[in-house]
């Protein structure tokens, strides 16, 4: 096999969450182009409208399914809708994610269970369901947890504890995946993404965005095809020895 077929994806299905806008979306894109047949879902008909037009402007095949993950029993349902649709799944990207900001003496319980139910129990109620429905019966699978740099290091400008350890929780079930379902190769890796400016951080780097390319090494903040080489990577062959793993794509700011 030659390198350029490791990374070729033509005719695997690819479930996005969250895949309607912002780095689902860049991430379904990079997918599709490789040859992936993408499904995507979010909450809102208008943003998976807007990105299924997207998309298909690119020749890139795209089902959308309306689905909101905070609550885990919307994981067989979103499961079924894909697989029936397209006959099974072969790549789960666990892209869905949100935030709340404020200092943790000040932090609604509510909060945080709505961030860590989304950011991570959803994480494995979805992978669950796949893994059941689709991977483990096929003896194959893969798994992209989309996480974040604030899962391994935490930012003293940022006020939001419970999206960092939501986010560690995500590593840290990456590794425990992978660790069990080997046994039915079922890979399962993560990618922790820096600053990208998107819906979720647009109010955060109003306030940061100068301090935080400061201290980035690259100096600069992630771009509209800087998560695609490693999506492909991951979801490819090209990785196919490579699982329990993460990918920092962050410009080098994890570092310091």
């Amino acid at each position: 096999m030659s390198v350029r077929d490791l990374f070729e994806l033509k005719g695997r299905v690819a479930l996005i969450t969250g895949g309607s806008r912002g780095l689902g979306l860049q991430i379904a894109t990079g997918l599709g182009e490789m040859g992936a047949r993408i499904a995507i879902c979010a909450r809102k008909p208008k943003e998976l409208d807007e990105a299924q037009r997207a998309l298909q402007a690119r020749n890139i095949e795209t089902f959308t399914v309306l689905s909101d993950l905070s609550q885990s029993e919307g994981a067989l349902p979103l499961t079924e809708a894909v697989a029936s649709h397209y006959g099974s799944i072969d790549i789960l990207v666990n892209n869905a994610g949100t935030t709340w900001g404020a200092p943790a003496e000040q932090y609604p319980l509510s909060a945080w269970n709505k961030v860590m139910s989304l950011n991570a129990t959803s994480v494995f109620a979805l992978s669950q369901a796949v893994a059941n429905r689709c991977f483990i019966p096929r003896r194959s699978g893969n798994i992209i947890v989309v996480a974040s740099t604030a899962g391994l290091r935490v930012s003293f400008e940022m006020r939001t504890v419970a999206y960092s350890t939501s986010k560690a929780a995500a590593l840290h079930l990456t590794r425990a995946l992978a660790n069990e379902w080997g046994r039915y190769n079922i890979r399962v890796n993560a990618i922790c993404p820096g600053f990208f400016p998107s819906k979720m951080t647009k109010e955060l780097l109003k306030e940061i965005e100068g301090s935080v390319i400061a201290r980035t090494p690259l100096g600069r903040l992630g771009g509209d095809t800087d998560l695609m080489g490693a999506a492909v990577f991951l979801a490819s062959d090209a990785s196919r020895h490579v699982t329990g793993q993460y990918i920092a794509v962050d410009g080098g700011s994890a570092l310091i």
